[in-house]
């Protein structure tokens, strides 16, 4: 039994003013007519049965998982009380679908990637999850060739060989530009997209064994149909450290591999990433939403319902939101989100 697990729980901070704690950027059209937890469903249903997609989201983005993916099951939704990292809401997750789905496979992605080749993606999520099916320890990851020397990414050093899933040596976390390079030009490490493929109880197995005091917290989790349930969760969830299943888990654990991809993969991280994937017009300028540009070159325009007019204008942004709009040099277009406390202070 194959299942999906979509993680939706972020707050997407660096997409500011646009992501909101009230409604963050997995809920967003920000590459095209569909939101982005859209667009990752869309993607993982030519891969399983809708029945086997699980949305993992804080508790306030219930409704929103609701409204934006109809189709999904009530019992498909797996709620956090707090928000507390990637290991916890993979744990939690497990114990979970085990409970409906038992010795289930899992492909574990987030909501609010970039992956410009589906065939491709789906083909080697094939290729990891086969080989899962027949090697019930092992942990894959989809690594993806590095184009550029990324100091946003994490990385991974494997062993190449013939031989797909291919052995992973160790992750290196978001390095300094020469180290990004020197990884770059060795052909030896790939980009880290945080996307797992594992057997459920061989990935409980492993938070007993890295993570013993959130798997003790909860591993008497009641049954998913239990009044005392939710009880139970919101008494206990917040007692889980905040760590990433990357640190938890995956550079510890001695059966990760590798299936090196060249996707064309982003994890849409922040507004700059998003110039890499929003098409130009004939003077340059970047504009989602309703915008008219009239003498204006080389400029970033993201509307959200506002008209927008730019006149004889040239190299700047504009980031519209319900209730701030934000104006400045294309040079700094990347540094938003830092403003977002200046800018509070004074509310």
């Amino acid at each position: 039994m194959l299942c999906v697990l979509i993680m939706a729980g972020g707050i997407g901070s660096r997409f500011w003013p646009q992501s909101t704690e009230k409604k963050p950027k997995q809920f967003l059209k920000l590459l095209g007519d569909k939101t982005m937890i859209q667009m990752t469903y869309d993607r993982m249903r030519k891969l399983v049965p809708t029945d086997n997609i699980f949305v993992v989201t804080n508790n306030r983005y219930v409704e929103l998982v609701k409204e934006q993916l109809p189709n999904i099951r009530d019992i498909n939704i797996i709620c956090e009380p707090y928000s507390k990292n990637t290991a916890p809401c993979i744990l939690l997750s497990s114990l979970y679908i085990e409970k409906i789905y038992p010795d289930a496979d899992i492909v574990c992605v987030a909501s609010d990637s970039y992956i410009g080749n589906e065939d491709e993606f789906l083909k080697n999520v094939t290729i990891a999850s086969n080989f899962v099916d027949k090697n019930k320890k092992a942990i894959v990851t989809i690594g993806v060739n590095p184009t550029r020397p990324d100091t946003g990414y994490g990385y991974i050093k494997y062993q190449k060989s013939d031989i797909i899933p291919n052995k992973v040596v160790g992750f290196t976390e978001k390095p300094n530009y020469e180290l990004a390079k020197k990884y770059l030009d060795s052909k030896e490490y790939l980009w880290n997209a945080s996307i797992y493929i594992y057997n459920n109880l061989n990935m409980l197995e492993e938070m007993k064994n890295n993570l013993p005091n959130e798997y003790d917290i909860l591993k008497d989790l009641p049954d998913i149909n239990d009044t005392k349930y939710n009880e139970y969760l919101m008494q206990n969830y917040n007692k889980c450290q905040e760590i990433s299943v990357g640190y938890a888990v995956m550079e510890k654990s001695l059966n990760i591999y590798t299936v090196p991809s060249n996707i064309d993969w982003d994890d849409v991280g922040s507004w700059e990433a998003l110039k890499r994937y929003t098409k130009k017009d004939s003077n340059g300028n970047i504009i989602r939403g309703d915008a008219k540009i009239i003498d204006s070159h080389n400029n970033i325009i993201y509307g959200n319902g506002k008209k927008i007019i730019l006149v004889n204008a040239n190299d700047l942004f504009c980031i519209d939101s319900d209730d701030t709009i934000i104006v400045g040099r294309k040079e700094d277009f990347g540094q938003v989100h830092l403003l977002k406390k200046e800018i509070e202070k004074d509310v």
